[in-house]
């Protein structure tokens, strides 16, 4: 259960960003694909059951960094049903980011699962390309680097146009005293059933290790939106005892109404 659960707290906050292999800096669209007051609610099952259920917020704040306005991002995970009996998570994640280029300054974790507690605090320099951590100062490869948070949100924000299925790209964010490259495939465009409705939706395959979690073969897909809003809609994986499915279940403040397919 305890290993199930942590990976259900990763995908409490999976989220999309990516990165360009040789390290240059990513464009970015100067309208934004979000606003203050957006909150999109998700439920995560682990086979039929509603194991967790996470919420994301953009707020509106008088915080800022290097006299730069930005958006407080909150995003809040916890476990529920009979899955908070055995084992009750209380997680929740902050990252103030620049309004303009959407790039983190202040990434924070308040973690809470079951008896264990953990605070953590980041603090990003995109122009010297380190984060000051809880552990130490940490130098990153590229002059974009991001948290789980603020990736998502950056991403909402790229130009796909051009994208082909079997496209391979990198996102790089830091987790855990570290700077992750992940691996992500685009696979092509689908329709996908939400509470919602149908949507059309662009389909990813981030990559995985296999371990304590994942099968050998297991994978993971995600689904977003394939409209002005890019937002996660789906997100689903196999693990080692059965498997775990992210769904939206609310969605509002949305920059754009969602395209509902008829």
């Amino acid at each position: 259960m305890k290993q199930t659960m942590k990976y259900i707290t990763i995908l409490l906050i999976l989220v999309l960003g990516f990165d360009q292999l040789n390290g240059q800096e990513l464009a970015y669209l100067n309208n934004s694909s979000f606003n203050s007051g957006e909150v999109l609610k998700y439920k995560l099952k682990y086979g039929f059951i509603t194991a967790a259920e996470a919420s994301l917020r953009v707020l509106d704040t008088d915080v800022k960094f290097e006299n730069q306005p930005t958006y407080h991002l909150l995003v809040q995970g916890k476990t529920s049903g009979t899955f908070d009996i055995f084992y009750k998570v209380r997680n929740r994640y902050d990252s103030y980011i620049n309004k303009k280029d959407f790039a983190p300054y202040l990434y924070t974790e308040n973690i809470q699962e079951e008896n264990y507690r953990r605070t953590e605090k980041a603090r990003f320099y995109q122009d010297e390309r380190k984060i000051v951590a809880n552990k130490g100062t940490f130098k990153s490869p590229v002059g974009q680097t991001f948290d789980l948070v603020s990736a998502y949100y950056f991403a909402r924000n790229l130009d796909l146009s051009g994208i082909k299925a079997g496209d391979k790209l990198t996102l790089r964010y830091f987790l855990s005293d570290e700077i992750t490259p992940l691996t992500i495939e685009y696979l092509g465009k689908e329709v996908v059933r939400t509470s919602k409705g149908k949507l059309r939706c662009l389909k990813f395959r981030p990559s995985i290790s296999p371990g304590r979690i994942f099968k050998k073969d297991s994978q993971l897909f995600l689904w977003i939106t394939d409209d002005a809003n890019r937002i996660p809609v789906k997100a689903e994986a196999e693990v080692l005892v059965g498997s775990i499915t992210m769904e939206l279940s609310d969605a509002r403040g949305l920059r754009q109404p969602l395209q509902i397919i008829k």
